[in-house]
This record gives structure tokens, sequence and C-alpha cells, in this order.
């Protein structure tokens, strides 16, 4: 797996963080309580790499929406 970035941001009495992968832009959210940082950011990660495995090299990337 590659670089993994994290951005963190503080609403009230929870925590978002945004995990994106530096290669392909990819990125997975999880929101949590902000007294707890370590587990939102684990989950974030976990999220990403969940993410990533169900993708293949090659595939076209994916677009917003429904696919009918």
């Amino acid at each position: 797996m590659s670089e993994i970035f994290l951005e963190l941001q503080r609403n009230g009495n929870f925590l978002k963080c945004t995990a994106v992968d530096a290669d392909t832009g990819e990125e997975a959210v999880a929101i949590g309580p902000y007294n707890d940082p370590a587990s939102v950011k684990r989950l974030a990660v976990q999220k990403l790499r969940l993410k990533l495995e169900g993708k293949k090299p090659g595939d076209p990337p994916r677009k917003p929406g429904i696919s009918v």
C-alpha cells in the first residue's frame, strides 16, 4: 500500500477523519467522538484499505451516481 494522508476536522463533539491514498486519490471517511482520535483514524484507514482491495489495477475510476 502506498502513502496515506489523513485529514482531521473537529465539529462539536465529533471528529471527521478523511484518509486519502496518495497514488490513486481514493478516499474514505470515518466519523466518531473527538475524544478518541486514534479509533477514528484507524477506522478511516481500514475503510480505505477495504475500498482499495476491491479495486483492480487498470479499472476505470468510479463515477458518482447510480449505474443502471
